[in-house]
């Protein structure tokens, strides 16, 4: 009996292939879509939230529960990130092939809701996966200026 496999949504640092095949060894990229009406932001680490005309680029991962297990450790769950399912439209890496999946998402809990500038190694490998599956850049770059604008409101 083959095990059941899910659809996991990466915008952060699983966007790094190498670190998800460590993480996940069984997990294999299924391809890409466009989150609408969501934004980046930085709570330190990754986060998305809803925001109306907003759009942030995501990976789509096909992972066993094996690799979700893992990835609940890492994340964090249920304290640090909790577990959603979004209905997306997926497509292929080239952006063919649209279909209609229901995938997992972590977004953090409530507690952690302040906007907090991440770390230049964390920022990189979001850029690198940014540069790797062709993402535009802009709203990984509007996310770290909005994390730095709220971390010098803070200070005046």
């Amino acid at each position: 009996m083959s095990e059941k496999r899910s659809y996991y949504i990466a915008y952060g640092s699983n966007l790094s292939v190498e670190q998800m095949a460590i993480r996940c060894p069984d997990a294999k990229v299924a391809g890409m879509a466009a989150l609408k009406d969501w934004k980046l932001v930085f709570k330190f680490h990754a986060d998305i939230v809803p925001c109306e005309g907003r759009v942030v680029p995501v990976l789509v991962w096909e992972i066993s529960d094996h690799d979700e297990k893992n990835l609940d450790l890492y994340e964090g769950y249920p304290h640090y990130y909790a577990k959603q399912n979004l209905e997306i439209t997926m497509t292929d890496l080239d952006g063919r092939n649209p279909r209609q999946v229901t995938t997992m998402v972590y977004t953090m809990t409530g507690t952690h809701q302040t906007l907090r500038q991440p770390n230049r190694s964390y920022y990189r490998v979001l850029e690198e996966g940014y540069r790797r599956f062709g993402f535009n850049p802009y709203q990984l770059e509007l996310a770290l200026n909005e994390a730095k604008e709220a971390m010098e409101n803070e200070l005046s």
